[in-house]
């Protein structure tokens, strides 16, 4: 099985609705991610829904999920311009629960929603992405993203791995959130470990020596399949918090990624990174100073980003 390089990557159109990806703006903002980053690896993310955290369906066949036809086109276009592409299909609630506390009981209860339930629909929505992920000649397929409550279920995961390896052939991760990365046991049915790495800027040195006890353990290659952080005051220390909502600050976002690559590169097993995010349609580049978000384009953290993926060969 091929070994994937160092992974100079970027979340890009996350959770594109239909006809979002044909669009000229997303065609601009991939080529500017193209040309202003030195990216080697795009990852992107099909949107699953369900109603809340306790629903059993996954819905991906609606106007909020961009379609197979054009997600394959994009796909072949990233490839043209000499880039890998990584398939992380995601489940999210439709009221806003974050997708890390979707939850069951351990056992079934008679008229109550079971994990049973929920894995079938899930299996379902990884086993079409996977199809499309081999079709597409997709480099890494991720089937989940932050879904910690699940993820305790080793038997359920560790079937539905198996499952996806009968039509996808290529490497497969999964993305664990940030902090869990030792309380899954079943790395070992994974071709790659990944997590979510929102560290606090003071903090990467103690969260990398837990996660290399990690690593060491399972033997498996390791990337941050998400990383970043707001341009806003405040959000270096509480990175993965959204609702921070201070002054902008573009100098403490830059700062955040230069102290992650600084610390990072310390760990030889650290293999790369993909940054979130890049969004399909981009902001006018001379707004770039007034957004407050994780997006990077046009800021000072964008060239810190170029300039350490172009040192590494």
């Amino acid at each position: 099985m091929k070994k994937l390089p160092f992974i100079k990557g970027f979340n890009f159109a996350s959770f594109a609705y239909k006809g979002c990806l044909d669009s000229e703006e997303a065609k601009f903002s991939l080529d500017e991610l193209v040309s202003r980053t030195g990216a080697n690896l795009v990852t992107l993310i099909p949107n699953g829904l369900q109603e809340t955290a306790q629903s059993e369906e996954i819905c991906y066949t609606t106007p909020a999920t961009m379609s197979d036809d054009e997600l394959l086109r994009l796909i072949d276009t990233i490839h043209s311009k000499n880039l890998m592409v990584a398939l992380k299909p995601t489940a999210n609630c439709k009221n806003g629960t974050w997708r890390a506390h979707i939850n069951f009981f351990d056992k079934d209860v008679p008229c109550e929603p079971k994990w049973s339930n929920w894995f079938k629909s899930y299996t379902e929505f990884q086993n079409h992405y996977a199809n499309i992920a081999q079709k597409a000649g997709c480099e890494l397929f991720i089937p989940g993203c932050e879904m910690v409550m699940s993820e305790r279920r080793e038997n359920e995961w560790r079937a539905l791995i198996k499952n996806l390896r009968t039509s996808y052939k290529g490497l497969i991760s999964y993305n664990t959130d940030k902090y869990q990365e030792e309380n899954i046991s079943w790395w070992d049915a994974v071709d790659v470990i990944s997590s979510s790495g929102y560290y606090p800027v003071s903090e990467w040195n103690k969260n990398l020596d837990r996660i290399e006890k990690v690593v060491d353990k399972f033997n498996k290659p390791f990337f941050f399949a998400e990383c970043g952080c707001m341009s806003t005051k405040g959000a270096s220390l509480v990175p993965n918090d959204w609702r921070v909502n201070n002054d902008i600050s573009l100098e403490e976002q830059d700062n955040w990624f230069k102290t992650m690559f600084s610390e990072c590169k310390k760990r030889s097993w650290v293999n790369g990174y993909c940054i979130w995010d890049w969004g399909w349609k981009l902001y006018p580049l001379e707004k770039s100073s007034e957004d407050r978000f994780y997006a990077v384009y046009g800021k000072p953290a964008e060239k810190t980003i170029k300039s350490f993926y172009d040192s590494v060969k």
